[in-house]
């Protein structure tokens, strides 16, 4: 006796969405690319046009589709992508993605930790701290603000790196091996200085993280990282 076919259970709407899902994914469209025309979809799939509707409505409210009056709807601008709960090296991940990863150094010296900074290192008033700031870029676009202190103590060699070869990342995983970190996430309007380096709007969202991290029971590195609210996605997994 032959066992019954199954039947597709899945909303039509979401196959929809799948299926433009699946051709960002495989490459076939790309950032910037007109999608088919929501009539097309309808004689594509036999639909009526409320349920295209819906399918295109979800997938511009997630960011995936952007539509433009009078024009069209196009593959929305695709997300930077960081991972929180494993530390890993901004430069890696882009080039995972098979993009091309480039930093420019803004600042980089010795200077006096604020009553603030040296409360969050656990060290005296007055006690110096290493201070540096890169942009980083994604194929020329750049997609992150790297405000990051760091404790001599735990990285006397800090001030001698070319951050254009290395990234902090790369010489404090080999400095200051990791024991621990905290972080915190929220949104904040790009202050001039950062937008200017984000080549962005001053007063645009960004997510910003600040994480603290631990090295030899010191407090070896507090970084502040912005990334523009349009670009950037965190994700994580335990």
């Amino acid at each position: 006796m032959e066992e019954p076919i199954a039947q597709d259970s899945t909303p039509i709407f979401q196959r929809i969405k799948d299926y433009l899902v699946g051709e960002i994914a495989s490459g076939r469209w790309k950032e910037g690319d007109l999608v088919p025309s929501e009539q097309a979809l309808v004689r594509q799939f036999g639909v009526s046009r409320m349920t295209v509707n819906r399918a295109v409505r979800e997938l511009t409210a997630e960011q995936v589709l952007v539509r433009r009056q009078g024009s069209g709807t196009y593959v929305a601008p695709q997300k930077y992508q960081a991972t929180l709960v494993e530390i890993r090296n901004i430069a890696d991940e882009i080039r995972a993605r098979g993009r091309a990863h480039r930093s420019h150094l803004r600042l980089l010296r010795a200077e006096i930790a604020t009553d603030e900074l040296a409360a969050e290192f656990e060290l005296a008033p007055g006690e110096a701290l290493y201070h540096s700031i890169i942009v980083h870029f994604e194929n020329d676009v750049p997609i992150q603000v790297e405000d990051r202190w760091v404790n001599p103590a735990c990285a006397p060699a800090y001030l001698e790196q070319d951050y254009t070869t290395i990234t902090p990342n790369e010489h404090l995983m080999a400095a200051a091996p990791l024991q621990g970190a905290t972080y915190g996430i929220e949104a904040q309007p790009a202050p001039r200085e950062v937008a200017v380096m984000l080549g962005i709007g001053e007063g645009l969202p960004c997510l910003v993280l600040h994480r603290r991290t631990t090295s030899g029971g010191r407090v070896a590195s507090v970084v502040t990282m912005w990334h523009p609210g349009h670009l950037a996605r965190f994700t994580g997994s335990v």
